[in-house]
């Protein structure tokens, strides 16, 4: 995967969410520079570093954005919250592409650009040589960065999806991405995202979202839903984690030879 260019758009997956094309993706929470090398070049097209619900911050992202750094997936920050100085943080050491969780209307969507963007543009601080701009030595970085930076903001309540249209009318909002764990909570149905009532609700949100043009995300819960999810026209779809491809996995092959212990 190349690095941000100071003259033209080098992420990929940015483009791609631009022309809506499918997007393949993986979670990532096992927060290993290791596990980042092995699945960046699997295949995939676009893998979340988890930040929220993972035991990833700035210290251990970095070296998990220099493993995957060659492969075939764009590396996809989810920072903890909609915040500015962790927003900077994560773009200075290379993030370039966003997932900012909890976005609930057209306000925080706009603030979640605004730290992506340096003046005048947004409010994102300015350092001379982070390693997103390969310590300085990218010319014309700084007034166009934001050409490669991707933001995705993720809707996870029944507030969000009121206001779909109007986030997805946020210039700089390159998709938006569907939580259904936290919308299921939302919703009264807590570990229950394939509840009917919740669904309805996810299937309603993906139409809305691609009307307005823009591109639509979300986690399969179940490999086996990825087909449907895509159907609906979800074109960003994370299909499972590394944390479940290696629980599953390893339970699967302990079972496969419990009975010789018997």
């Amino acid at each position: 995967m190349s690095e941000t260019n100071g003259g033209s758009v080098n992420n990929r997956f940015k483009q791609a969410l631009a022309n809506v094309e499918v997007q393949v993706g993986l979670w990532s929470g096992l927060a290993s520079p290791i596990v980042a090398e092995i699945i960046a070049g699997a295949g995939f097209d676009w893998i979340v570093v988890d930040g929220e619900h993972a035991p990833n911050d700035i210290s251990t992202l970095l070296p998990q954005l220099q493993a995957m750094r060659g492969g075939t997936a764009e590396p996809v920050f989810r920072v903890p919250w909609n915040d500015s100085v962790i927003i900077k943080r994560a773009l200075d050491v290379g993030a370039r592409s966003l997932l900012i969780p909890f976005v609930q209307n057209e306000v925080e969507a706009r603030l979640a650009v605004a730290a992506t963007r340096y003046p005048p543009l947004g409010i994102r601080g300015v350092s001379v040589a982070p390693r997103a701009n390969d310590y300085g030595r990218v010319r014309g970085y700084h007034p166009s960065a934001h050409l490669d930076t991707c933001v995705i903001v993720q809707l996870e309540s029944r507030v969000a999806l009121e206001h779909i249209e109007a986030i997805a009318a946020v210039d700089g909002v390159d998709g938006l991405f569907i939580g259904p764990s936290d919308l299921a909570a939302d919703f009264g149905h807590l570990g229950d995202p394939m509840n009917a009532e919740v669904q309805a609700a996810i299937t309603d949100a993906c139409r809305r979202i691609r009307a307005t043009g823009k591109s639509a995300g979300t986690l399969a819960t179940d490999v086996e839903d990825v087909d449907r999810l895509f159907a609906l026209g979800f074109n960003f779809t994370a299909v499972g984690s590394d944390v479940g491809t290696l629980a599953r996995g390893t339970e699967r092959l302990a079972a496969r030879f419990a009975p010789t212990r018997k």
